[in-house]
Protein backbone atom coordinates (compact mmCIF):
# COMPACT_ATOMS: atom_id res chain seq x y z
CA UNK A 1 0.00 0.00 0.00
CA UNK A 2 1.24 3.43 -1.11
CA UNK A 3 1.48 5.90 1.81
CA UNK A 4 1.15 10.04 0.88
CA UNK A 5 5.28 11.09 0.67
CA UNK A 6 6.37 13.18 3.69
CA UNK A 7 7.32 15.22 2.07
CA UNK A 8 4.62 16.32 0.02
CA UNK A 9 3.40 19.91 0.55
CA UNK A 10 -0.05 20.66 -1.14
CA UNK A 11 -1.43 23.79 -1.89
CA UNK A 12 -4.90 23.36 -0.63
CA UNK A 13 -8.07 25.61 -2.91
CA UNK A 14 -11.57 25.89 -1.90
CA UNK A 15 -13.52 27.46 -3.93
CA UNK A 16 -16.89 29.01 -2.37
CA UNK A 17 -19.50 30.91 -3.93
CA UNK A 18 -18.10 33.73 -1.75
CA UNK A 19 -14.83 33.10 -0.99
CA UNK A 20 -11.40 31.49 -2.74
CA UNK A 21 -9.41 29.61 0.12
CA UNK A 22 -6.03 28.48 0.35
CA UNK A 23 -3.21 27.22 2.31
CA UNK A 24 -0.38 24.62 2.38
CA UNK A 25 -0.49 21.26 3.74
CA UNK A 26 1.98 18.72 5.14
CA UNK A 27 1.46 15.01 4.40
CA UNK A 28 -0.85 14.34 7.47
CA UNK A 29 -2.95 17.44 6.28
CA UNK A 30 -1.88 19.68 9.12
CA UNK A 31 -1.50 23.61 8.10
CA UNK A 32 2.07 24.83 7.26
CA UNK A 33 0.78 28.47 6.80
CA UNK A 34 -2.49 30.14 8.01
CA UNK A 35 -5.31 30.17 5.30
CA UNK A 36 -5.71 32.98 3.35
CA UNK A 37 -8.83 34.25 1.50
CA UNK A 38 -10.22 36.09 -1.58
CA UNK A 39 -13.55 37.21 -2.35
CA UNK A 40 -14.48 35.09 -5.30
CA UNK A 41 -14.78 37.21 -8.32
CA UNK A 42 -18.00 38.47 -10.54
CA UNK A 43 -18.25 37.15 -13.07
CA UNK A 44 -16.80 33.80 -11.27
CA UNK A 45 -15.87 32.43 -14.95
CA UNK A 46 -12.45 30.11 -15.30
CA UNK A 47 -10.04 33.50 -16.45
CA UNK A 48 -11.37 34.52 -13.34
CA UNK A 49 -10.91 32.14 -10.91
CA UNK A 50 -7.85 31.03 -12.03
CA UNK A 51 -6.27 34.59 -11.81
CA UNK A 52 -7.47 34.55 -7.88
CA UNK A 53 -5.92 31.95 -7.28
CA UNK A 54 -2.77 32.31 -8.91
CA UNK A 55 -2.75 35.83 -7.12
CA UNK A 56 -3.35 33.77 -3.51
CA UNK A 57 -0.73 31.07 -4.58
CA UNK A 58 2.36 34.16 -4.59
CA UNK A 59 1.48 34.05 -0.63
CA UNK A 60 2.46 30.54 -0.21
CA UNK A 61 5.64 29.08 0.60
CA UNK A 62 7.18 26.11 -1.81
CA UNK A 63 4.26 23.46 -2.45
CA UNK A 64 4.93 20.34 -4.78
CA UNK A 65 1.22 19.63 -5.21
CA UNK A 66 -2.13 21.27 -6.09
CA UNK A 67 -5.52 20.02 -4.70
CA UNK A 68 -8.44 22.38 -5.79
CA UNK A 69 -12.43 21.35 -4.02
CA UNK A 70 -14.86 23.20 -6.20
CA UNK A 71 -18.55 23.55 -6.19
CA UNK A 72 -20.11 21.75 -8.82
CA UNK A 73 -19.64 18.77 -10.94
CA UNK A 74 -16.05 17.37 -11.84
CA UNK A 75 -14.39 14.49 -13.48
CA UNK A 76 -10.67 14.15 -14.30
CA UNK A 77 -10.29 17.50 -13.32
CA UNK A 78 -12.70 18.57 -16.16
CA UNK A 79 -15.57 20.44 -15.21
CA UNK A 80 -18.46 19.84 -15.75
CA UNK A 81 -21.36 22.29 -14.08
CA UNK A 82 -20.87 25.00 -11.34
CA UNK A 83 -24.28 25.82 -10.32
CA UNK A 84 -23.29 28.74 -8.21
CA UNK A 85 -20.90 30.37 -10.32
CA UNK A 86 -20.68 31.60 -13.69
CA UNK A 87 -22.24 27.92 -14.82
CA UNK A 88 -22.35 27.95 -18.36
CA UNK A 89 -18.51 29.73 -18.83
CA UNK A 90 -17.37 26.33 -16.87
CA UNK A 91 -18.74 23.21 -19.04
CA UNK A 92 -16.18 21.15 -19.71
CA UNK A 93 -13.22 23.31 -18.87
CA UNK A 94 -10.48 21.63 -17.58
CA UNK A 95 -9.09 23.43 -14.04
CA UNK A 96 -7.00 21.03 -13.84
CA UNK A 97 -4.56 21.77 -16.62
CA UNK A 98 -4.92 25.25 -16.54
CA UNK A 99 -3.79 25.77 -12.83
CA UNK A 100 -0.79 23.15 -13.79
CA UNK A 101 -0.18 25.67 -16.83
CA UNK A 102 -0.19 28.43 -14.46
CA UNK A 103 1.31 27.16 -11.36
CA UNK A 104 3.93 24.70 -12.59
CA UNK A 105 2.65 22.12 -10.56
CA UNK A 106 0.69 18.36 -10.41
CA UNK A 107 -3.50 19.28 -9.66
CA UNK A 108 -6.46 17.59 -8.80
CA UNK A 109 -9.39 19.34 -9.03
CA UNK A 110 -12.77 17.74 -7.53
CA UNK A 111 -16.44 18.47 -6.22
CA UNK A 112 -15.63 20.40 -2.82
CA UNK A 113 -18.01 18.26 -0.60
CA UNK A 114 -15.66 15.22 -1.94
CA UNK A 115 -12.63 16.98 -1.09
CA UNK A 116 -14.16 17.78 3.02
CA UNK A 117 -14.99 14.06 2.78
CA UNK A 118 -11.73 13.07 2.25
CA UNK A 119 -11.13 14.81 5.39
CA UNK A 120 -13.42 14.17 7.67
CA UNK A 121 -14.40 10.38 7.54
CA UNK A 122 -13.83 7.47 9.80
CA UNK A 123 -13.20 5.11 6.50
CA UNK A 124 -15.60 2.60 7.44
CA UNK A 125 -18.73 1.79 6.21
CA UNK A 126 -21.01 3.83 4.10
CA UNK A 127 -20.22 7.65 5.61
CA UNK A 128 -22.26 10.82 3.91
CA UNK A 129 -20.73 14.14 3.93
CA UNK A 130 -23.29 17.37 3.62
CA UNK A 131 -21.73 20.62 3.44
CA UNK A 132 -24.67 23.76 3.69
CA UNK A 133 -23.62 27.02 2.26
CA UNK A 134 -24.40 28.67 -0.71
CA UNK A 135 -25.63 25.70 -1.88
CA UNK A 136 -26.33 21.95 -0.95
CA UNK A 137 -23.40 20.12 -1.43
CA UNK A 138 -22.86 15.70 -1.11
CA UNK A 139 -20.23 13.16 -1.08
CA UNK A 140 -20.42 9.48 -0.64
CA UNK A 141 -17.86 7.22 0.57
CA UNK A 142 -17.47 3.58 1.06
CA UNK A 143 -14.31 2.41 3.35
CA UNK A 144 -12.88 5.61 2.64
CA UNK A 145 -12.94 5.39 -1.06
CA UNK A 146 -15.21 7.98 -3.24
CA UNK A 147 -18.09 6.76 -4.82
CA UNK A 148 -19.15 8.53 -7.90
CA UNK A 149 -20.23 12.25 -7.34
CA UNK A 150 -23.76 13.06 -7.60
CA UNK A 151 -25.32 16.45 -7.81
CA UNK A 152 -27.90 15.88 -5.20
CA UNK A 153 -27.92 19.67 -4.70
CA UNK A 154 -29.70 20.17 -7.98
CA UNK A 155 -31.97 17.16 -8.01
CA UNK A 156 -35.31 18.05 -6.39
CA UNK A 157 -36.99 17.54 -3.13
CA UNK A 158 -40.15 19.09 -3.65
CA UNK A 159 -42.42 19.81 -6.68
CA UNK A 160 -40.74 23.27 -6.99
CA UNK A 161 -37.36 23.18 -5.31
CA UNK A 162 -34.09 21.79 -5.65
CA UNK A 163 -32.05 20.94 -2.79
CA UNK A 164 -30.36 24.05 -3.44
CA UNK A 165 -33.53 26.16 -3.58
CA UNK A 166 -35.13 24.47 -0.54
CA UNK A 167 -31.70 24.66 1.98
CA UNK A 168 -28.92 26.41 0.40
CA UNK A 169 -28.08 30.27 1.49
CA UNK A 170 -31.19 32.03 0.11
CA UNK A 171 -33.63 29.94 1.30
CA UNK A 172 -31.97 30.61 5.07
CA UNK A 173 -32.30 34.08 3.71
CA UNK A 174 -35.48 33.84 2.70
CA UNK A 175 -37.57 32.22 4.83
CA UNK A 176 -35.62 32.64 8.60
CA UNK A 177 -33.42 30.00 10.44
CA UNK A 178 -36.82 28.87 11.88
CA UNK A 179 -38.71 27.79 8.86
CA UNK A 180 -35.00 26.57 7.14
CA UNK A 181 -34.06 24.43 10.15
CA UNK A 182 -37.67 22.54 9.38
CA UNK A 183 -36.63 21.85 5.88
CA UNK A 184 -33.29 20.52 7.42
CA UNK A 185 -35.44 18.19 9.42
CA UNK A 186 -37.33 16.84 6.03
CA UNK A 187 -34.36 16.56 4.28
CA UNK A 188 -31.96 14.34 6.86
CA UNK A 189 -35.05 12.36 7.09
CA UNK A 190 -35.20 12.14 3.44
CA UNK A 191 -31.86 11.25 2.78
CA UNK A 192 -31.49 8.73 5.77
CA UNK A 193 -34.09 6.83 4.32
CA UNK A 194 -32.49 7.04 0.99
CA UNK A 195 -28.75 6.27 1.57
CA UNK A 196 -29.37 4.01 5.01
CA UNK A 197 -25.69 5.35 5.80
CA UNK A 198 -23.51 4.76 8.44
CA UNK A 199 -22.52 8.07 9.18
CA UNK A 200 -23.33 11.89 8.60
CA UNK A 201 -21.06 14.52 8.69
CA UNK A 202 -22.84 18.20 8.13
CA UNK A 203 -20.31 21.02 6.97
CA UNK A 204 -20.36 24.37 5.66
CA UNK A 205 -20.98 27.78 7.20
CA UNK A 206 -24.89 27.16 8.19
CA UNK A 207 -23.79 24.03 9.84
CA UNK A 208 -23.60 25.64 12.75
CA UNK A 209 -27.12 27.16 12.38
CA UNK A 210 -29.03 23.45 13.05
CA UNK A 211 -31.06 23.69 16.31
CA UNK A 212 -32.63 20.49 16.27
CA UNK A 213 -31.47 17.29 18.30
CA UNK A 214 -29.55 15.37 15.68
CA UNK A 215 -29.34 10.76 15.60
CA UNK A 216 -25.92 9.85 17.75
CA UNK A 217 -24.66 8.76 13.95
CA UNK A 218 -24.97 12.37 13.01
CA UNK A 219 -21.78 14.72 13.65
CA UNK A 220 -21.34 18.55 12.79
CA UNK A 221 -17.66 19.36 11.18
CA UNK A 222 -15.88 22.41 10.49
CA UNK A 223 -13.89 23.48 6.86
CA UNK A 224 -10.76 23.04 9.31
CA UNK A 225 -11.84 19.49 10.49
CA UNK A 226 -11.87 18.96 6.38
CA UNK A 227 -8.75 20.45 5.27
CA UNK A 228 -6.55 17.42 5.53
CA UNK A 229 -9.18 16.42 2.15
CA UNK A 230 -6.37 18.04 -0.53
CA UNK A 231 -3.66 15.78 0.79
CA UNK A 232 -5.50 12.66 0.91
CA UNK A 233 -6.16 13.59 -2.77
CA UNK A 234 -2.92 12.30 -3.10
CA UNK A 235 -2.71 9.36 -1.50
CA UNK A 236 -3.37 5.55 -2.65
CA UNK A 237 -5.49 3.68 -1.07
CA UNK A 238 -4.06 5.39 1.88
CA UNK A 239 -5.95 4.82 5.53
CA UNK A 240 -7.68 7.28 6.96
CA UNK A 241 -5.58 10.05 7.74
CA UNK A 242 -4.85 11.25 12.06
CA UNK A 243 -7.36 13.59 13.00
CA UNK A 244 -5.08 17.40 13.05
CA UNK A 245 -5.51 18.91 16.58
CA UNK A 246 -7.69 21.96 16.46
CA UNK A 247 -5.19 23.75 18.55
CA UNK A 248 -2.95 23.96 15.27
CA UNK A 249 -5.75 24.82 13.27
CA UNK A 250 -6.91 28.93 12.88
CA UNK A 251 -10.14 29.66 12.21
CA UNK A 252 -10.98 30.24 8.57
CA UNK A 253 -14.37 32.32 9.35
Amino acid sequence: MENIPSQLKVLSVDIGGSHIKATVLDSNGALLVDYNKVVTPLPANPDNIVKAIEELAKSFPNYNKISVGFPGYVRDNIVKTAPNLDNASWVNFNLGKKLEEVLGKPAKVVNDADMQGLGVVSGKGLELVLTLGTGFGTALLLDGKLLPHMEIGQSPITRHNTYDNYVGDGAYEAEGKKKWNTRMEHVLQVLKTLFNYDYLYIGGGNARELNFKLDTNVKIVTNQDGIKGGARLWATDAEPMPVVPSSTIKSII
